[in-house]
């Protein structure tokens, strides 16, 4: 069922039905009801919940997904009237982050988010359901792993889980300074979930990152060093898919799986361009980047636009990459078929040139180690060997030249 909202009723339900199936639910009936005035009780309207009522009972229907934010007493109030399961749009997207969440980060953080989205909602009526399933169990009670907690005990974990993430925030931290010191740049990949992220990851590093046609199939992200045409090394990471109105406790509880995007050289925004709603998907991601850019703690710096470029993705359902409308800063691919990916490579070489300083340098040919470091983290542009001295110019990074100049003092 649908709530209030920008998109069409149309596409939200469609999406809402994404992510129920996402979860190996099976879908027997859908509806959108229009909210002329939204009840502090129902949320529906009487002859809205009737209606309802008469569908569940028709299909036997045990749980009901409603696309829309209930509060604790609207959701109790559905299930008495219904007679089965009802969960909220936060409920389900926590239950697909529950059981797609693979790194410890990840579970450290969903859980988070569940105990902060279950502390007002201390509801114990499903408890009797046996537990069919992974997940937070939203949908099918806790069973044999239940746990009798109350707001108290909620706490006391909240602040436990807080102190392993921040441990586990300070490790990536050090890693990501290990990084800086190689260094290599960095190329995040962001996008609205579902948009190919996983699968043009895939496709630019042969790695096996699980992708599938699905909502959130990626919940951690993922890094892997890849080369360019030139021979620069990069580091390209996969992060966790944006969606629209994600409940407020998931965008705290994942901003630091967005870290590796306030680190990033380049930003690439991949976009399903065949989606019949992709303008408004793309509305989502910079609106949640935009908000990571404000205030005084903000992972994200102002300037972040200037890094972005848009990778206009699925072409081959719309004849193929030429056929693809484009403006400045963006580059039709088909992550499926290869197509453009030569193109957003050379681009991705580009963009990272323009930032290089050329230098020369001379060095013995005896310093074969010296040699080989800049031709690993540099592109060389011209080579002259003689008998005292190999005189190299090489395009570098303002960081690795001054590593290099040091290394050459020292």
């Amino acid at each position: 069922m649908d709530g209030a909202g920008s998109r069409a009723a149309e596409a939200r339900l469609a999406e809402a039905v994404g992510l129920t199936a996402s979860i190996g639910l099976t879908i027997v009936h859908t509806g959108i009801h229009p909210l002329r005035a939204a009840r502090p009780s129902t949320l529906l309207g009487e002859g809205q919940v009737q209606m309802v009522k008469e569908a569940v009972e028709r299909h036997g229907v045990t749980v009901v997904v409603v696309d829309a934010a209930l509060s604790p007493v609207q959701q109790r109030n559905l299930e008495r009237a219904w007679g089965c399961k009802v969960i909220d749009r936060t409920g389900l997207i926590l239950e697909i982050f529950g059981e797609r969440a693979r790194t410890k980060e990840g579970a450290l953080q969903v859980e988070l988010a569940h105990l902060d989205y279950q502390r007002t909602r201390l509801v114990r009526s499903w408890t009797h359901l046996e537990r069919q399933r992974g997940g937070f169990g939203f949908l099918g009670g806790p069973g044999e792993s239940q746990i009798e907690i109350d707001r108290r005990l909620i706490g006391e974990r909240i602040v436990r889980l807080k102190k392993e993430l921040e441990q586990v925030r300070r490790t990536r931290g050090l890693h990501r300074k290990a990084r800086e010191r190689v260094p290599y740049p960095v190329v995040a990949l962001v996008g609205y979930t579902n948009a190919g992220k996983s699968t043009l990851f895939n496709a630019l590093t042969g790695a096996g990152v699980y992708a599938q046609d699905q909502l959130f199939a990626t919940l951690d992200p993922t890094m892997r060093a890849i080369r360019l045409p030139s021979g620069r090394t990069v580091i390209l990471s996969d992060t966790v898919g944006f969606i629209s109105e994600l409940p407020t406790q998931l965008v705290e509880a994942f901003r630091a799986t967005l870290e590796e995007v306030a680190a990033a050289d380049i930003i690439l925004h991949v976009r399903d361009a065949a989606h019949p709603d992709s303008a408004a998907q793309r509305a989502d991601v910079v609106k949640v980047l935009t908000e990571m850019a404000e205030g005084p703690d903000a992972p994200l710096d102002p300037d972040w636009a200037s890094r972005v470029v848009e990778v206009l993705n699925k072409a081959d359902l719309m004849g193929g990459a030429d056929a693809v409308p484009q403006l400045e800063n963006t580059i039709a691919v088909s992550a499926l078929t290869g197509d453009g990916l030569e193109k957003l490579r050379a681009a991705l070489d580009e963009r990272l040139a323009a930032g290089m300083e050329t230098a020369e340098f001379r060095l013995s040919p005896a310093d074969g180690a010296g040699i080989a470091w800049l031709y690993e983290h540099g592109e060389v542009l011209s080579r002259e060997d003689a008998e005292e001295a190999v005189r190299l110019t090489v395009r570098l990074s303002p960081a690795n030249r001054a590593r290099f100049e040091q290394r050459s003092a020292g």
